[in-house]
């Protein structure tokens, strides 16, 4: 009942040749139940290993995206003469198909079924959206705001760090949800060069037309982006604490 599927196998992390038997399962078109956790019990190392590298790369991608997204921001708003050229390149980075990125990026990076390869589409994916919100908060800031901070003695910098910064915590935070939502999506596509977490379980249950892996890749890359977006939620509630007294006393 294996040979069906002899074409895939896992070797370091990327589904080469023939996948480890597991029982019970019918596949290739034949009459089958819509979900058999047969095959989630028997391949659950497997899962495991998707599942971990589905975050691995979301959590790369997202930490060098916020890393090059906030000096850029920072700049832009800074010099409103650099927003052009900003934003319209991580616009072009954006709209660019992920198929054809991950094809232009490999001679770049040397090999297209590579972790750099997806990393540089998966980062530059995630730069509009951080870029755009975090201007935006930046420009959010009253201007009596800056005008108090510069009257209490704040230099520049520190009413940066110390006033336009904090407040525009909200709209980064924002953006950086709408972000991990994006790159934990995109990592699928990553199966389509090698990689791709939770990615492989989807082709490779089209590959031989069986329900299970495909609803298996499905399910917790949905519920892996819930839990994402949870915890930024979370951290966001540490972080800037005077939103909810702000939205309490709406409340009363």
């Amino acid at each position: 009942m294996r040979e069906a599927a002899a074409d895939v196998r896992w070797d370091g992390g990327v589904r080469k040749t023939p996948a480890p038997p597991f029982d019970n399962v019918v596949y290739m078109g034949a009459a089958q139940p819509f979900f058999q956790w047969s095959y989630v019990s028997s391949q659950w190392s497997q899962i495991r290993g998707d599942l971990l590298q589905h975050i691995a790369l979301s959590l790369l991608a997202l930490a060098i995206g916020l890393a090059i997204s906030v000096p850029l921001a920072l700049l832009a708003w800074r010099y409103r003469v650099l927003r052009f050229p900003v934003f319209g390149i991580a616009s072009a980075l954006y709209i660019v198909p992920s198929l054809a990125l991950f094809a232009i990026l490999g001679p770049i990076t040397g090999y297209v079924a590579s972790y750099t390869t997806a990393e540089f589409a998966l980062v530059g994916y995630t730069l509009l959206i951080l870029i755009w919100n975090t201007v935006a908060g930046l420009d959010a800031v009253a201007a009596e705001t800056r005008e108090a901070a510069t009257a209490m003695g704040y230099s520049p910098l520190s009413a940066l760090l110390r006033v336009d910064l904090p407040l525009a915590l909200p709209y980064m935070f924002a953006g950086l949800r709408i972000a991990a939502a994006t790159v934990i999506g995109l990592v699928t596509v990553t199966a389509l060069i090698g990689l791709g977490g939770l990615g492989q379980q989807i082709t490779y249950g089209f590959n031989i037309d069986f329900y299970t892996p495909i609803i298996v890749g499905l399910v917790l890359s949905v519920v892996l982006a819930a839990v994402f977006d949870l915890l930024i939620v979370g951290i966001q509630r540490l972080a800037i604490p005077w939103t909810r007294s702000t939205r309490r006393a709406r409340e009363v």
